[in-house]
């Protein structure tokens, strides 16, 4: 069954550049996303709960956008991205989530996303 692609924005308060460095270090990933994170170069490892997942970094537009691709798969339903905008007329900074999962899966990753990006807002103090 193909997984489907599905979007979640979050207002962060927050600037773009904090931001930003809490969705691709490494050390701030691992405050929020996941247990353990560590990098080689573009090659990220993520730990959760024994678990280990890696992912390549194939996007990274400072301050904008930073996007992963599952070590692993081939097509493009195996990545998650994050994209930082600013509202213009409300001037707040949004966090864009774009993630898939199989179609009977979509809810619980929203669910799993929102508590992340509570934990994250706690981290970031917005």
């Amino acid at each position: 069954m193909a997984k489907v692609a599905f979007e979640l924005e979050f207002i962060v308060r927050s600037s773009p550049t904090i931001l930003y460095e809490f969705v691709v270090t490494p050390t701030n990933l691992a405050q929020w996303f996941c247990e353990k994170c560590d990098s080689n170069g573009d090659l990220y490892t993520f730990k959760w709960k024994g678990q280990e997942d890696k992912a390549y970094l194939i996007d990274n537009l400072e301050d904008k956008l930073v996007a992963f691709q599952w070590v692993g798969t081939e097509d493009d339903e195996e990545f998650f991205e994050f994209a930082i905008q600013k509202n213009e007329i409300s001037g707040d900074t949004v966090l864009v989530v774009t993630d898939f999962a199989e179609p009977n899966e979509v809810e619980d990753m929203k669910m799993w996303w929102e508590d992340q990006i509570v934990k994250l807002k706690k981290m970031i103090g917005g």
